[in-house]
């Protein structure tokens, strides 16, 4: 943990100042020590991440997922803009301009985009409830522009309005309350700023009722045994390509369609894996940015993917 970190840090159970205790230095970062505040709740620093939370919860599944991929999506891993693209075509802005800009990441996985906020000079806080933090960390959290916290994303311990820009990509629909998600991180962003987030959408019905059929078991079922019978989708692959039969596939067994044959194991997977996956409409999401009290809304391609202005 870096010291710059406490300006950005409050209690999330009174919102009062945290004053840092017992450090244990390493490098110039804080890799123990004690965060307590002044209503008595004290959180422990271990392993150079402050933890708000002593447990994953109802985040198991990526806990599992993202020690077993602890780099596939990272670009500069696998040589690609994937993630860069991605994080491009969900902002109205240029990356240049995440220039100087503080950016929260909520549910920030293995850093992905966390990575390319970095790169483009942006100061990112990563949040996740899952214990991928500490792969997180191993990736990116040596940056001098990257500080990541093990919060639960209803509790963020982050003083609020102080943002320029929060995103979520693909993690309220993971939650319990997907809307009420989305208002907790709202909080964060300041005037000016921008908020954005995709989350899986519920048209194609068929897609929807085979998922869930199929998710009333897999969610269920031992996470390395699921992750193993995730490599199905690696010859399916193939055979979805088909025209009519791949059409008739992907309504009967919804696999990841990427070329990369690992991503494609880790995307069935955390389809299949997950305890909860909501799915939502572009007019349902549009009315949780009118009720956060954000405006000048913006509807980005692919699934339900918008962004909005805190007035």
């Amino acid at each position: 943990m870096k010291r710059r970190l406490l300006e950005l840090l409050c209690c999330p159970d009174c919102n009062g100042e945290l004053q840092l205790k017992d450090e244990v230095f390493q490098n110039a970062e804080i890799k123990e020590g004690v965060l307590e505040c002044r209503c008595g709740r004290q959180f422990k620093i271990i392993d150079f991440i402050p933890r708000f939370v002593e447990v994953d919860s109802y985040t198991k599944s990526f806990s599992f997922e993202w020690k077993l991929h602890k780099k596939t999506q990272l670009d500069s891993y696998n040589g690609g803009l994937f993630s860069e693209n991605q994080l491009r075509n969900r902002l109205d802005f240029d990356l240049k301009d995440l220039n100087g800009k503080l950016v929260l990441d909520a549910g920030c996985g293995t850093g992905r985009f966390a990575e390319v906020v970095a790169k483009y000079g942006g100061e990112v806080v990563c949040a996740d409830l899952s214990f991928s933090v500490d792969t997180a960390y191993e990736n990116i959290g040596r940056l001098q522009n990257v500080h990541i916290i093990q919060a639960d994303i209803f509790n963020l311990p982050l003083k609020r309005g102080i943002f320029d820009l929060v995103y979520s990509f693909g993690v309220l629909h993971h939650t319990p309350d997907a809307k009420g998600a989305f208002i907790s991180i709202a909080k964060f962003v300041k005037k000016g700023g921008l908020v954005s987030i995709f989350v899986y959408s519920s048209y194609n019905k068929a897609i929807v009722y085979s998922s869930e059929f199929w998710r009333f078991f897999t969610s269920r079922m031992p996470k390395r045994l699921l992750y193993y019978l995730c490599f199905v989708s690696i010859p399916l692959y193939y055979i979805y390509k088909i025209p009519i039969i791949g059409h008739i596939g992907k309504m009967l067994f919804v696999i990841s369609m990427l070329p990369n044959w690992r991503w494609r194991v880790l995307d069935t997977f955390d389809w299949y894996a997950p305890k909860y996956q909501s799915k939502h409409t572009h007019h349902e999401v549009f009315n949780w940015f009118r009720d956060a009290g954000l405006s000048n809304i913006v509807v980005y391609e692919g699934e339900v993917s918008m962004s909005g202005v805190r007035i």
